[in-house]
This record gives C-alpha cells, sequence and structure tokens, in this order.
C-alpha cells in the first residue's frame, strides 16, 4: 500500500492538539477531561485504521493494536506497582540529594528499563522537594535521565534496544555503549545540579525552614511492591507475547495466541494492588488513575495516526542518506515523535541493507551504535518519544506541579539536552579532528553555563 504525504495529516493534527490546547483559555479546561482527549484520538485514529483495513492492510492495524495493548499493559502494570511503593521519612531537598537521586536512578534505568526506573522514582522525587516552590526542572531532567538516557547499557533499558536484541544483537552489546552513557548522563547531570543550586538559591526562606523542620530517617512503605515490580521487569525479559510472526507465517501453535507477558504484567498489578499497603498507595503516594488514563487515551490516537507515517518513511528510506550522523539525526529526531520503539526498527532495517564491516545482526556496527543512540536519546526530546515521558508529566501534573506545555518541554529539551546530544555526535562520530575540536568546544559551552548557573546561585544566596 503506497501512501500520500497527506496521510500524516491527522497525526500532525493529534500532535497540534497535545501541544496547543492546553495553552488556549478557551480549550484549556476541556482539555483536561482524559474524556475529551479519548474522543479526540478516536476521531482522529479510527478514520485511519478503518482506511487501512479496507484498503487490505488489516496487519498493519493488527499490528498497531498489538503494540498499543502491550505498550499500555507495560505502563499501566509498572504504575500500578510502583504506586504501592512510598520511600517514608523526607530527607532535605538539596541539589546533593536530588542529583543523587537522578544519578541513581540513571543506573537503574538500564537494568530495570526506563519505564520502571521512572515510575519508581517519580514519587520519592515529588514527595522530597513537595515543600520546595521550584520543582519543574528536576521533573524535566527526570525525564531526560532516568525515563531515557539512563536506559542505554541492556536491551532491558529500553524498548528499542529489546527489539534489536529480538533481531540477534547480543545481550552484552549494549555493553559497550557505555562512553555514550557516560558522557550525556554525566553532563545532564552537573548541568542539573548546577541549575538546582540557582534554583535552590531562590527558594523562599519559609519553604527551605518547612524542608528541614521534618527531616527524618528514610525507610520503606510497601515493600511487597518491589517483588511485583520484578516479576513485571522478568516477565518483560523472559516471557513471550503473542507470536505475531507464526501466526502470519500459518505456524502458529495455541499458547502463540496468548499474551503470556502481558498475563503476568496484569496479574502482578492486579495482585500489587489489592495485598500492598493501601495506606502507603492512597494516603502517602495519593494514587489516582488519572495519569494512566490520559496517556491510555492519547497513545491510542498516537498509535493508531503513525501508522501512514511509518509507512511514508518506508516509502522515501531510499532517499535518506545512510550514514552513521545521518542515521542518529533521523532515528533520534523521528523517535521525539513516532514513538521510539517502531522508529529504531525501520532504521535498524534500513541500515542493515548498508554494507560494513564488523557487523552486529547483519547490520554495520557504527551504524547500529547510530540508531540504538537515536532510539533511546532522541526519545527525550518530546512528551510523546518514550512511553515514560508522558507518564511522568502526569504524575507530576497530578502533584500539582507547574510542567511546561509540549512546546515548552521541547523548549527545555532544546535548551538543554540537545547540545549535549550535538556534542556527543561530533566527539564520538565524526573522525574528524577539527569536528571533534567543536564538540569539545560545545561540551565547554555547557559546562560554562552550568558555571554561570552556579555564579547566579552565589550571587542570588549573597542578596
Amino acid at each position: 500500500m503506497v501512501v500520500a504525504w497527506w496521510s500524516i495529516i491527522p497525526f500532525v493534527l493529534l500532535l497540534g492538539c497535545i501541544a496547543v490546547l492546553p495553552l488556549i483559555p478557551a480549550t484549556e479546561k476541556i482539555w483536561d477531561r482524559n474524556l475529551v482527549k479519548l474522543i479526540v484520538a478516536l476521531i482522529l485514529g479510527v478514520p485511519i485504521a478503518v482506511w487501512f483495513l479496507l484498503s487490505g492492510e488489516s496487519t498493519t492495524v493488527i499490528h498497531a493494536l498489538l503494540e498499543y495493548f502491550q505498550f499500555i499493559m507495560l505502563i499501566g502494570s509498572l504504575f500500578v506497582a510502583s504506586g504501592g511503593i512510598f520511600l517514608v521519612g523526607d530527607i532535605k531537598a538539596t541539589p546533593r540529594n536530588n542529583t543523587i537521586f537522578l544519578a541513581v536512578g540513571g543506573v537503574l534505568a538500564s537494568f530495570i528499563g526506563t519505564t520502571g526506573a521512572a515510575m519508581l522514582l517519580i514519587r520519592p522525587i515529588l514527595n522530597t522537594n513537595q515543600d520546595r516552590k521550584h520543582r519543574t526542572h528536576t521533573v524535566i531532567y527526570t525525564i531526560f535521565i532516568v525515563a531515557n538516557c539512563g536506559g542505554l547499557l541492556t536491551p532491558l533499558g529500553d524498548p528499542p534496544l529489546f527489539l534489536g536484541m529480538l533481531r540477534g544483537v547480543p545481550f552484552e552489546w549494549t555493553f559497550g555503549l557505555w562512553p555514550y552513557w557516560l558522557f550525556v548522563n554525566a553532563l545532564l547531570l552537573i548541568s542539573y545540579f548546577a541549575l538546582d543550586k540557582k534554583m535552590y538559591a531562590k527558594e523562599p526562606s519559609e519553604a527551605l525552614a518547612k524542608d528541614a523542620e521534618y527531616v527524618t530517617k528514610l525507610g520503606l512503605r510497601g515493600a511487597s511492591g518491589l517483588l511485583f515490580l520484578a516479576i513485571i521487569i522478568v516477565a518483560v525479559a523472559f516471557i513471550p507475547s503473542v507470536d505475531m510472526h507464526a501466526i502470519e507465517t500459518g505456524h502458529a501453535s495455541a499458547s502463540d495466541f496468548v499474551p503470556w507477558r502481558e498475563l503476568v504484567m496484569l496479574v502482578s498489578a492486579v495482585t500489587s494492588f489489592l495485598v500492598g499497603d493501601r495506606g502507603a498507595r492512597f494516603n502517602l503516594n495519593k494514587f489516582t488513575w488519572t495519569p494512566i488514563l490520559e496517556v491510555g487515551s492519547l497513545f491510542i490516537g498516537i498509535f493508531l495516526t503513525m501508522m501512514p507515517a511509518l509507512q511514508y518513511l518506508g516509502q522515501i528510506a531510499h532517499k535518506i542518506p545512510l550514514g552513521e550522523i545521518s542515521l542518529f539525526i533521523f532515528t533520534g529526531g523521528l523517535s521525539s515523535v513516532l514513538d521510539n520503539a517502531p522508529t529504531y526498527v525501520t532504521f535498524f532495517e534500513m541500515a542493515a541493507q548498508v554494507p560494513g564491516e564488523p557487523k552486529v545482526a547483519g547490520v554495520p556496527e557504527t551504524l547500529l551504535i547510530a540508531v540504538s543512540l537515536g532510539a533511546v536519546m532522541g526519545g527525550a526530546i518530546t512528551y510523546i518519544g518514550n512511553g515514560p515521558n508522558f507518564m511522568v508529566k502526569s504524575v507530576a501534573d497530578s502533584a500539582n506541579v507547574a510542567m511546561p506545555s509540549f512546546g515548552g518541554y521541547v523548549w527545555w529539551s532544546l535548551r538543554r539536552l540537545v547540545p549535549i546530544l550535538a556534542s556527543m555526535v561530533l566527539i564520538f562520530m565524526t573522525g574528524s579532528l577539527w569536528w571533534i575540536l567543536l564538540g569539545v568546544l560545545v561540551a565547554l559551552v555547557i559546562l560554562g553555563q552550568a558555571g554561570r548557573d552556579l555564579r547566579a546561585a552565589k550571587v542570588v544566596k549573597a542578596e
């Protein structure tokens, strides 16, 4: 099936609704309702699904709906399981402590997944900072580090890498990406620490006094939730889901039609909800269903309207220059709006057609590195690039954190994340001394901004 460029208009309209409607006074309150989001998503998405079905593309629609089901089951089960875990006690919300939180999350993300790490840590981070007035930047950097860039070291870290493993990439191969992981996350942590120092200096004295007044020893409520989180993560890594390949080729057994992985996730989430610490869930975490309902409402439209966008991308793929840098740019840029997992698969298959040695899973290694980095790190550029991004935003919204709009978040990523990614590309991928020096210069500019934030903190404190 050949699609025209205009077939991506519903997808663009949906992105426009997400970006613009919360900013317009006449639509702001209406858009807050999840039912309205669901109606808009279905109005834009269902006609696309019907069009594809009538055009003989039923397999594409089934794949999209299955991927949505798998996505929402993963996000939802982790949301429910983590909602029963509460870090009791209250440490001071200092820049040092916040940076340690993010650093730990950046490591955990590679081993329990960006979604698991984000869902596990976002509530403790919000609870620790509940007395501070300036919290928005902390949530944004949580999305940058914990929900995205931290998940680079293992296939468990991010869905694109897991799909790569299913296509033959060795499990341990991603450990070799540690220089990129360290470079990006170290600069993000330095940038965050300096910015948080500046914002901390701007905090009202009464807010800091209240934060210091209630400092107590840390402990854990709802520890059983960790067991259910572990079961969900193991299910992602080792339990199969519906085997669409076997079904499509006519070699499927009865068990291939059963979503075993999602059933385990569902049972774990339900059990966690029923037997977990209800005080930790409802009184301490103030658990509500609103965040997961918001994600579910919007992403059904995204998955359906994304079908022609991915189809169109496949049609024009041969016109895209397939070099290391261009693959990173295209994979990263499209991962920011098309969801990074299917984008990774598209460019993985394209890169497999390019000659070059050594190869990993049939793909030249340098190109596989570029696709992997672009998919994982590019997913942080917008709220919809990676599943946990919007979930973290929704949880922060429910905690009354003033999160930026879609466009406002992109502005944050363009200023605070993209320059770091550009520096990484210039230093690690160009192979030219002059470009490497330019990358070092960009990194120095980023460090210089951190230095200015630290000096601004001293000035504010002195006043």
